[in-house]
């Protein structure tokens, strides 16, 4: 039997939650954490399905690409996902919208479901060439459409059945998915991976997290069947007050489009690069800057998310009391000014030889600024030959710090250790540099592959030693800030639309904050990174963005708590405060 309530009023702030409540509550939580998990899967095995996918055969049957350019590829095919989002947002928003929550976010998590799916039964481009990689993309494409639907109903349909004063407790469960499902997917490929062998798990084994998905996918129809229409829509429907065009009400007329305009600039702007710093950016740091192992990696950011993840109610439920905006704002207030401390923290501690040599070393690159180009490479797909270009990479990814001195015109480049200098020729790849640069490196302090001294766990417990107990302390910090901002964001976001256009006008600010704002910032920041020879120069991507989220934030969002959302389905808009 379908479960609903009727409209909810402020008295029943004080009630308890109803059981009809919680499995609203339950159902959406538990359909989106599985969203999460399936959308992840492809990040935290980007790696293994370039090789799987990409690996295209030429005439000759040799590999028309290299392993960088395949690893390439299938990070662009993840960030396909995000980039599309926002049109996923478009497209069911004006379904939910113009039909109803429930068949709306019923529709994305099939879509969702079958293509992630779809993905462990793919074969591969050894099997069917070209084609492999090709539909992969296209189910890439599918998840994030998918993806840019389910939030924004399921945070609607959740808000619309929760009373008056306390939206923010009963939305943040759905906060809670994000990491839930980031985490559950790590937790099956750690499981899989030790159960298979990591020579089984590449060949085969990494399908297993992906066909799992179909159970979870029955799981999650199945209950999200039992429920009804929100009581909202269902109210608004009968008194035929629905938006007959949904988008070009929500964002073709400016006292809804600057609505969603603030929305993103004041709020999800600055919790996107916050959230992809705290989890995404985090984990990227500590294997590719820092050199950790992944496993190692994967275990400090699970143990972190655990300890953390309750504060995404805590900080809903706390929204309540003193509102949306001063704790939003405040999480991105103290992560902008904190993040070059914790991060300088996390390196000493993870990987202290190469914090040691990064304060004591001196690197430069001496070359003539003329024959000096741009670095900038947020996608990885540019292949640097010049001498100069070609030195600064090799540092960059070597996470050595470094600065560029002027030379001569005319001079040969050189990369110059303390007083050692390294010749670097034209013609030379980066191989042969590395050949050459390592031991002159190594022997000035920077820590080789592998050093003892940096972090590693010898299995999923080993977390009492005081190294890795500082390391997850630290990482516990930065999901804290993420749980600020992303807490109360579902409440703050629901209660700024009337309900005739809120799954459409939530939906886009909330995917564009996320999706391009916070998903693109790994990516970008290495890039940052890898253009200027600081390791931690990434860091000001975030920092800016979430310093004007805090500016736009304090002077045009409104604080939304107080907000009667039910009130504008009989034509009254929503009080103003």
């Amino acid at each position: 039997m379908a479960v609903g309530t009727a409209v909810p009023r402020a008295g029943d702030a004080t009630r308890p939650m109803t059981k009809a409540e919680k499995r609203v509550i339950f159902a959406s939580s538990l359909g989106t954490v599985f969203e999460w998990y399936d959308f992840y899967l492809y990040g935290s095995l980007a790696a293994i399905i370039g090789a799987q996918f990409f690996n295209v055969l030429g005439p000759d049957g040799k590999p028309l690409y290299d392993e960088a350019t395949r690893n390439i590829f299938a990070l662009l095919a993840f960030a396909a996902g995000f980039i599309v989002r926002p049109f996923g947002a478009l497209v069911f928003g004006r379904i939910g919208d113009l039909v109803g929550r429930k068949y709306t976010f019923l529709v994305t998590i099939l879509l969702m479901g079958v293509s992630t799916f779809i993905v462990g039964i793919l074969p591969s481009a050894t099997s069917i060439g070209i084609a492999a990689p090709i539909i992969l993309i296209i189910l890439r494409l599918l998840q994030g459409l998918a993806l840019g639907g389910e939030y924004g109903g399921a945070a609607t349909y959740v808000a619309e059945h929760a009373p008056n004063g306390r939206r923010g407790f009963y939305t943040s469960w759905i906060q809670t998915t994000a990491t839930l499902g980031l985490f559950l997917s790590l937790i099956v490929i750690l499981a899989t991976r030790t159960i298979t062998g990591e020579e089984a798990f590449r060949e085969w084994g990494w399908r297993i997290p992906f066909l799992v998905s179909v159970v979870l996918l029955g799981i999650s129809v199945w209950i999200r069947l039992q429920l009804s229409e929100s009581p909202a829509f269902k109210k608004m429907k009968e008194e035929g007050q629905t938006s007959k065009a949904p988008l070009k009400e929500a964002f073709g007329e400016w006292r809804n489009a600057k609505i969603a305009l603030v929305a993103l600039l004041g709020l999800t702007a600055g919790q996107g690069v916050v959230w992809y710093t705290g989890q995404f950016y985090a984990l990227f740091f500590l294997q590719s800057i820092l050199k950790v192992d992944g496993y190692t990696s994967n275990l400090l950011i699970a143990w972190s998310l655990v300890f953390g993840t309750g504060f995404f109610v805590f900080f809903g439920w706390l929204s309540d009391k003193i509102g949306r905006k001063p704790i939003i704002l405040a999480g991105c207030a103290i992560a902008a000014v904190s993040y070059f401390t914790i991060f300088h923290h996390i390196t000493a501690i993870a990987n202290p030889n190469l914090e040691k040599a990064i304060q004591t070393v001196k690197v430069s690159v001496i070359a003539d600024p003329k024959q000096c180009g741009d670095l900038f490479n947020p996608v990885g797909t540019r292949k640097f030959t010049a001498p100069c270009d070609l030195a600064r990479d090799f540092l960059a990814k070597s996470s050595v710090k470094y600065t560029t001195e002027a030379a001569p015109t005319g001079q040969p480049v050189r990369i110059k250790v303390n007083d050692t200098e390294i010749p670097v020729t034209d013609g030379l790849s980066s191989a042969d540099l590395g050949k050459a640069a390592n031991p002159v490196l190594q022997a000035a302090g920077y820590p080789k592959a592998g050093d003892p001294g940096i972090v590693k766990m010898s299995n999923p417990f080993d977390i009492f030693r005081a190294q890795t107990a500082s390391i997850i302390g630290l990482l516990f910090v930065l999901v804290l800030f993420v749980t600020m901002v992303y807490g109360p964001i579902a409440a703050a976001l629901v209660e700024l639309f009337p309900t005739r256009i809120r799954y459409s006008g939530m939906s886009l600010p909330y995917h564009i904050g996320n999706g391009w704002f916070g998903g693109l910032l790994p990516a970008t920041a290495f890039a940052m990174v890898a253009a200027t020879g600081d390791i931690y120069y990434g860091l000001w991507y975030p920092i800016a963005i979430a310093v004007m989220t805090v500016l736009v934030g304090l002077f045009f969002v409104p604080e939304t708590k107080d907000r009667d959302i039910f009130a504008d389905i009989d034509g009254v808009p929503p009080a103003r405060h």
